[in-house]
Order: C-alpha cells, then sequence, then structure tokens
C-alpha cells in the first residue's frame, strides 16, 4: 500500500474524480493527502473528503497568495482545520523567491502566522521552498516543536541532512526520475527511513509518464526508482514511506 502525501485534486485538472480514486486504488494508493493552498482550492479539497474515504488534507496559504490573505483568512483556517478531523496538517506553506523578491517580508510574515498556527494546533507542516533555502531553514528553527515535511526536495545532501536534523522528512516526488537530476545522490546518503513520497499531482508526472497529466496513481513509479537507487525491495520502500507518512501525519 502507498500513501500519496502530497496531491492537488481539482475538477479544474481532472475531469473525472471518481475514475482518478478509482485508478489509484488499483494501483494500490490507498490513501493521498491533498495540498488545499488557496481560498478556493481548500473549499474544494474540503468538499472532497466528504466524498471519498481515504483523502486527507493540509490547508494552508501558499507564499503565492500573500498579497490575498488577511489575518481573518488566517482565522477561517484555524475554524477550518479544528472543524475537520481529515486536515492532518498546516500546508503547504513557506517561500518563493523564484520570481523576484518584492514581497519577501511580507511572505516571511505569513510562513511565521502559519508556523505559529501549527504549532498551537500540534500539527505538522508541509513546506514550500523555492530559492529560499537560507530564509525557510531560518524561520523553521524558530519553532523548533514543529516538524513536518518538506515537499518536492530537490535541494542538496548538506540542506536535506539540516532539514532532517530539526524532524523534517524529505518529500520525493517524480524528479527523483528525470535523466537530468541529481536526486539520486541525495536519497542514497539520507535512506528510505527519511523520505515520504508524493506526486505534486498534476504536475512533475514521473517517468516513463514525463510530460503527461501527473496522478497518484503513478506513485509506484517513484518507489520504483528509489528501490533501484538504494537496493531494497520496492515492498520495502513501499512498507516504510507508509509507515513514515502514517506516523508523521497522525493518519488513522
Amino acid at each position: 500500500m502507498y500513501i500519496d502525501t502530497h496531491c492537488h485534486l481539482s475538477v479544474e485538472d481532472y475531469d473525472d474524480i471518481d475514475l482518478v480514486i478509482k485508478e489509484n486504488k488499483e494501483n494500490k494508493v490507498n490513501r493521498i493527502i491533498i495540498s488545499g493552498c488557496t481560498k478556493d482550492s481548500i473549499i474544494e479539497s474540503i468538499d472532497l473528503t466528504n466524498k471519498y474515504e481515504g483523502i486527507y488534507l493540509t490547508i494552508g496559504y501558499h507564499p503565492s497568495e500573500v498579497n490575498e490573505i488577511t489575518d481573518k483568512d488566517l482565522e477561517l483556517l484555524e475554524e477550518q482545520i479544528k472543524s475537520n478531523s481529515r486536515i492532518v496538517g498546516v500546508g503547504e506553506i513557506g517561500l518563493d523567491y523564484h520570481y523576484g523578491k518584492e514581497d519577501i517580508e511580507l511572505q516571511k510574515e505569513l510562513f511565521r502566522k502559519q508556523m505559529a498556527l501549527a504549532e498551537k494546533l500540534h500539527l505538522p507542516v508541509v513546506i514550500h521552498s523555492r530559492d529560499a533555502t537560507e530564509d525557510t531553514i531560518g524561520i523553521l528553527k524558530e519553532f523548533p516543536n514543529v516538524i513536518g515535511d518538506i515537499h518536492c526536495f530537490s535541494g542538496s545532501l548538506e540542506t536535506a541532512k539540516i532539514y532532517i536534523s530539526m524532524g523534517y522528512k524529505i518529500g520525493i516526488g517524480g524528479v527523483v526520475t528525470f535523466k537530468n537530476s541529481n536526486l539520486y545522490k541525495v536519497v542514497e546518503e539520507i535512506g528510505v527511513e527519511n523520505i515520504i513520497l508524493e506526486t505534486d499531482a498534476p504536475y512533475l508526472a514521473p517517468v516513463p509518464v514525463r510530460g503527461k497529466q501527473n496522478s497518484s496513481k503513478y506513485i509506484p513509479y517513484i518507489a520504483e526508482k528509489i528501490s533501484e537507487i538504494l537496493s531494497i525491495s520496492v515492498e520495502k520502500v513501499a512498507k516504510i514511506t507508509t509507515e513514515n507518512a502514517i506516523t508523521l501525519f497522525d493518519l488513522k
């Protein structure tokens, strides 16, 4: 059994969500964690938990939403989390400097407020960090009682070790299967005990379906690549990464 710890599931991207769920199960992906990271996607994701078994959520405001979010929105976020037992974390939250640093202070402020919320509610966080490693690590260190997942990790081994030392798991997705990716070097060193699997669907589909719309059903391709890198069985990859996800997100 596999768990996709980070995906996006929306009628905007998928014509038939019933079919998506069916195909997931056919490929032994029995549980998925959807990331709701905008106002609209949070509402849609919550609705999906009312319709389907095996769906969990993390909700939080992505750094790209920073100019849209008020303190009232953060209060609503807290209410939504408290009222739904399928919400198992805060995220994806973090910093994104890829398109510039004009709103850097606003991003940091929103990040800190959501980290504080996770600390208050004793929930893990899902971290988005793009071209912002130093500041991300600095803010995470301000909240030593919070742990979580470094979503879609593609950084250096040194950076991975820093996150692991702080209690975080490393989210490995389709990028590890790409021919031009050096992520395999990180996987070799950190081992499966520090990894959770994710797709970030509908983005970043793994080889051999790279370039197509991604889906949680492709998690086995990622597991197979990790199995190859570490010279362990696919069954062991599935077992340990599933246990890691269940423990981190306290899945019932």
